[in-house]
C-alpha cells in the first residue's frame, strides 16, 4: 500500500546556499502543515524548520512577497528565525501582510523597497458554535492580537506607543514604504523593477467564501498538468482533504 508522504520539502529546498549566507522565501501563504499547502510555495514550520537545521550558524537573506496565513504557524516560524544564529536581513519583495508582517521582524534589518507594501490588520479566526463558543473565541482573538502586538512594538521607533499600532491593527492598515517610516525601524531603498505577484484571499474579508472553490480549481488544474504518477496521488489525496474538511484557519 502506497503511504502519502510530505514531499513538498523537495520543491521548498533553498539551493542559494554559500558558506556563510543561506536564502530564504516566502512567497506563499503561510500554513500550518503539508496538508495546508495549497501550492508548492506556501511555507510552514517544518519546512523552515528542516532548512534552518540544514543552515545552522549562517547569515540568512529572508525575502517575502506574501499575504499571510495561520497566525500560529507564522509565530513558530518567527520564533525559530529568531533563535537562528546568524545575522539576518528581511527583505520586501512585493508585500508583507497579516502575519507575514510579523515574520520579518525576526530580522536583525527589514528593508522595504519604495514599491512595496506592508500591512497589519486585526486577526480573524472561523468558527462556529453557540454563544458561549462565540464569546471565547473573541477572548482568543484579542490575547492573539495583544500577542501580535508585542511583537510590532519590538521595531517601532522610539516614542511610538502600543495604542498607535493598536490602533493601526484595528483599522486593517495598508502601509507604503513611506508610511512605514513613522511607525517602524525599517530601511528604504530603491523600488524593485520586478514584484512578484502575490493573491490576498486568505485574509480578504470581501472573499473569504471563494477560498476553498479557488483551492478545488488549483488543485484540479494540477492534476490535469501533473505527470509523475505519485504527485498525481498526493494532489488527490489533498483534494479529497479540502473537500471533506473544506478550509479553516486562523489569520
Amino acid at each position: 500500500m502506497n503511504t502519502i508522504e510530505d514531499n513538498l520539502d523537495q520543491f521548498l529546498q533553498v539551493h542559494n546556499v554559500t558558506k556563510n549566507s543561506a536564502d530564504l522565501y516566502f512567497y506563499g501563504y503561510i500554513v500550518s502543515s503539508w496538508w495546508g499547502a495549497l501550492d508548492e510555495c506556501d511555507q510552514y514550520p517544518a519546512s523552515v524548520k528542516n532548512f534552518l537545521n540544514s543552515v545552522k550558524g549562517k547569515n540568512l537573506n529572508i525575502y517575502i512577497n506574501s499575504g499571510g496565513g495561520n497566525v500560529f504557524a507564522g509565530m513558530a516560524i518567527y520564533n525559530m528565525l529568531k533563535r537562528h544564529e546568524g545575522y539576518k536581513v528581511a527583505y520586501n519583495d512585493g508585500v508583507m501582510a497579516s502575519i507575514s508582517s510579523v515574520i520579518p521582524l525576526a530580522a536583525d534589518k527589514v528593508i522595504m523597497p519604495e514599491n512595496s507594501l506592508y500591512m497589519v490588520h486585526k486577526p480573524m479566526l472561523n468558527i462556529s458554535g453557540n454563544a458561549d463558543t462565540m464569546r471565547t473565541a473573541a477572548d482568543i482573538l484579542d490575547k492573539t492580537q495583544e500577542c501580535i502586538l508585542q511583537t510590532y512594538m519590538q521595531y517601532a521607533k522610539p516614542g511610538i506607543t502600543k495604542e498607535a499600532i493598536n490602533d493601526l491593527m484595528n483599522a486593517e492598515s495598508w502601509l507604503s514604504a513611506q508610511d512605514t517610516q513613522q511607525y517602524f525601524n525599517f530601511e528604504i531603498s530603491a523600488a524593485n523593477k520586478v514584484v512578484a505577484s502575490a493573491q490576498y484571499s486568505g485574509f480578504s474579508k470581501n472573499i473569504e467564501n471563494s477560498f476553498v472553490d479557488n483551492a478545488l480549481n488549483i488543485r484540479k488544474t494540477e492534476l490535469i498538468e501533473a505527470q509523475n504518477i505519485k504527485n498525481k496521488k498526493i494532489l488527490q489525496t489533498k483534494l479529497n482533504f479540502i473537500r471533506m474538511k473544506g478550509v479553516n484557519k486562523c489569520l
